[in-house]
C-alpha cells in the first residue's frame, strides 16, 4: 500500500508521493511510473513527484514524466511539491527544494504558490526549422527544461498536437528533444498559450516552464513587459515574474494556484501487472 496525494497546477496533475522515510519500494521505478500515471488504467496523471529528505534544504524531490523519464524541472509541478510540503509539516510557507536544475525557492499563500525558477539560458530569439515542407520561424530558451515558442494567430484554431509532436521531435533539438508552446499575444501584459509536453508526449492542458518561456520570448520580442499574465487550456491565468538584463533574464517567478484533488492509498493492482 503506498500514500499518495492527487494535485493539480492549473490543470497540469501530478502523483505525490512522501518517500523521505526511504520506503517506498517498487522495483523498476520507470515501469512504476508509467502504470500509475496511466489513465483509466490507474490514478493517471502528468507526471509523478516524489519527496526525498535533504541534507541541504527542505527537501528533495525527484520528478517523472508519465513516459517514466526523469526530467530537470517542472514549474506546475514545482508549485504543487512546494504547498503538498507545507500541508504536510514538511517545510514552512517559504522553502527551498532541491532539484537537478538547482536550488528552488517557492512561497506558498493558501492555494497560491510563487516559484523562483533557475535564470534561462540557451536563449535563441530567432531559428528556422522546416516541418512538412514548411518553414517555421521559431525562438528556443531553456527554462529548466528546453521550450521552443512560435507565435500564431490564433492558438485555439492552430494543430497543436501534431505541429508540437514535430517539433518536439525535430532533428535540430535532439538527442533531448523539446517542449512546443504556440503562443498569441492578447495585449501587452497578456499571453495566451497552448503547450505541446515532451515525456506527455500530448498537449498539457498547462505548462509552468512553457508559460515562463512564452513570456520570456515575447519580452525579448519588446511585445510584453513583466508581470505577464498567461492563460492556459485550462483556462486558467499563471503570473509570470522576471528582471531583464542585457544578457538574458534574472529573478524569474511563476506564480498560480496548486490545488489538491484528493489524497488515497495504491493497492498492488495499481502498477502491478
Amino acid at each position: 500500500m503506498i500514500e499518495f496525494t492527487k494535485m493539480s497546477g492549473s490543470g497540469n496533475d501530478f502523483i505525490l508521493i512522501d518517500n523521505r522515510d526511504g520506503s517506498l519500494a517498487v522495483g523498476d521505478v520507470v515501469e512504476f511510473v508509467k502504470r500509475v500515471c496511466e489513465r483509466k488504467m490507474s490514478v493517471g496523471a502528468d507526471g509523478l513527484i516524489v519527496i526525498e529528505s535533504s541534507t541541504k534544504v527542505d527537501f528533495r524531490w525527484r520528478f517523472f514524466n508519465a513516459d517514466g523519464s526523469e526530467v530537470e524541472m517542472c514549474g506546475n509541478g514545482g508549485r504543487c511539491a512546494a504547498r503538498f510540503a507545507f500541508l504536510n509539516g514538511i517545510a514552512g510557507e517559504n522553502l527551498s527544494f532541491e532539484t537537478v536544475a538547482g536550488i528552488i525557492d517557492a512561497e506558498v499563500r493558501g492555494d497560491v504558490v510563487k516559484l523562483r525558477l533557475p535564470d534561462p539560458r540557451n536563449l535563441v530569439a530567432e531559428d528556422r526549422i522546416r516541418i512538412q515542407n514548411e518553414e517555421l520561424f521559431v525562438s528556443s530558451i531553456n527554462t529548466g527544461v528546453p521550450h521552443v515558442v512560435y507565435f500564431v494567430r490564433d492558438p485555439d484554431q492552430f494543430d497543436v498536437f501534431n505541429t508540437g509532436r514535430a517539433i518536439r521531435r525535430h532533428e535540430h533539438y535532439q538527442p533531448a528533444g523539446t517542449n512546443a508552446n504556440f503562443v498569441a499575444v492578447v495585449d501587452g501584459n497578456t499571453l495566451r498559450v497552448r503547450t505541446y509536453e515532451r515525456g506527455v508526449e500530448d498537449e498539457t492542458l498547462a505548462c509552468g516552464t512553457g508559460s515562463v518561456a512564452s513570456a520570456l520570448i515575447a519580452a525579448c520580442k519588446g511585445l510584453v513587459k513583466s508581470p505577464v499574465d498567461v492563460r492556459v487550456q485550462s483556462g486558467e491565468l499563471l503570473r509570470i515574474y522576471y528582471e531583464q538584463t542585457d544578457g538574458g533574464f534574472t529573478k524569474v517567478y511563476l506564480e498560480g494556484k496548486a490545488k489538491v484533488v484528493y489524497q488515497g492509498t495504491l493497492w498492488d493492482d495499481a502498477w502491478k501487472g
